[in-house]
């Protein structure tokens, strides 16, 4: 049965207006720019879609979002394009929401479906290593105990990514951890404890890193 200060906390869910804002100030939000505008110098990018260069500097030449992305260079890719081409992409420190598709003992390779609140056009991989599950014990950390293929999972961006745009990622905040999973029977899952959820029909108990709040717009 759940403890009384953990049932307390677990009624925030259905205020989560202070923390959706706390996570979404962690989004960061792409610049806009016109034609003309100076972005960057040849040292920093390399220049991609929508920019020219001049003088050892990339310029936009259209009117729209400023994009930098890893594409396995040196350097990341700049481009520019227009609204309607647009998508917020993972950076970091944003938080993201992502679906938990295998494990290993060594991490858990997941695809990532929010940013904050907004859902993502592209799929986008990402990795949480053993060591970046929890704050403290890292060394007593088991991959299996903490997640399971289909769990959906608030976590927050530590790294960029390489050339399989695979993104780092961390649930070592209290905060982030499993939000949504399934018992074998198949049923949503409670959580009773801050490393154990309850199948409602079996009673049956699992490990999992939980998060601290259940934001609601997560609950559908």
């Amino acid at each position: 049965m759940a403890d009384q200060p953990f049932r307390q906390r677990l009624e925030l869910r259905s205020h989560p207006i202070g923390l959706r804002s706390s996570l979404l100030e962690n989004m960061s939000p792409m610049k806009l720019c016109v034609p003309g505008d100076r972005l960057c110098s040849t040292d920093d990018c390399m220049p991609g879609t929508g920019v020219y260069l001049r003088h050892g500097y990339i310029y936009s030449s259209l009117a729209g979002y400023v994009l930098r992305k890893n594409e396995g260079e040196e350097l990341p890719v700049i481009s520019v394009v227009r609204e309607t081409e647009a998508q917020l992409l993972p950076d970091v420190g944003a938080i993201v929401t992502c679906k938990v598709t295998s494990i290993n003992p060594r991490f858990a390779k997941v695809h990532i479906l929010y940013v904050g609140s907004t859902p993502l056009k592209d799929r986008f991989r990402g990795t949480i290593r053993k060591e970046d599950v929890r704050a403290t014990e890292k060394d007593r950390v088991e991959t299996y105990k903490s997640f399971r293929p289909g769990d959906i999972v608030l976590a927050k961006v530590i790294s960029l990514g390489d050339v399989q745009s695979n993104y780092l990622l961390t649930t070592a905040e209290n905060e982030l951890g499993v939000v949504v999973a399934h018992s074998e029977a198949g049923a949503q899952m409670v959580p009773i404890s801050w490393c154990e959820m309850q199948c409602p029909r079996t009673h049956a108990k699992e490990f999992r890193k939980v998060a601290r709040v259940q934001p609601e717009y997560l609950q559908a």
